[in-house]
């Protein structure tokens, strides 16, 4: 993108955030080819925070309450969630998360964050996994936001279809299919 003038440029910048509110600073310096400094200026003369903040924003007002599990124990932070229906997390890949050698995130955390995200999903005191077929599809980095959906297919007799998908940068980097099992108060099982 060539170099806007500055207040087309922050027109601009509040678009792209309102399109997707989890564009750092730094993707958002290479889309408008300006500095980071430049980046957080315009953000901060046009009072658009963050990006902790924008993501805790789109959360609480995206969400009902999760019910299977306390939400601290849910891998990543729930970005959207309608219980039966679909949920949104976000992970930000970190040291912690990936081989020292190659800085690429170990696949138990890609599996953790859609596996506690299907628990999340369902409108239930109980949840847990039956079953899964994953297909981890290329390797994640360090640095990397992964946003994974999960998607409620079908709910009954105790089990719950859910299929979920991963993606950093509109990429998708994993994908499986998980078989739940639900308390279902006042089911026949």
């Amino acid at each position: 993108m060539k170099k806007l003038i500055k207040n087309d440029r922050q027109l601009q910048l509040a678009a792209k955030l309102r399109e997707n509110p989890f564009l750092t600073d730094e993707d958002l310096s290479d889309l408008f080819n300006v500095s980071i400094q430049t980046i957080r200026l315009d953000r901060l003369e046009q009072n658009i925070p963050e990006l902790r903040e924008r993501i805790r924003d789109v959360a609480a007002q995206n969400h009902d309450e999760v019910k299977a599990l306390p939400l601290d124990e849910v891998i990543g932070e729930i970005i959207e969630l309608q219980l039966d229906k679909v949920a949104i997390s976000l992970l930000e890949i970190k040291e912690e998360h990936v081989f020292y050698r190659n800085k690429i995130a170990r696949g138990h955390f890609l599996f953790a964050q859609a596996n506690s995200l299907c628990v999340a999903l369902l409108d239930d005191e109980l949840a847990l996994t039956v079953s899964s077929e994953v297909k981890f599809i290329r390797p994640v980095k360090e640095g990397d936001r992964v946003v994974t959906k999960a998607v409620l297919k079908e709910k009954r007799k105790k089990r719950a279809t859910i299929e979920v998908t991963s993606m950093v940068q509109q990429q998708e980097v994993f994908k499986g299919k998980f078989v739940m099992y639900y308390f279902g108060e006042g089911e026949e099982a």
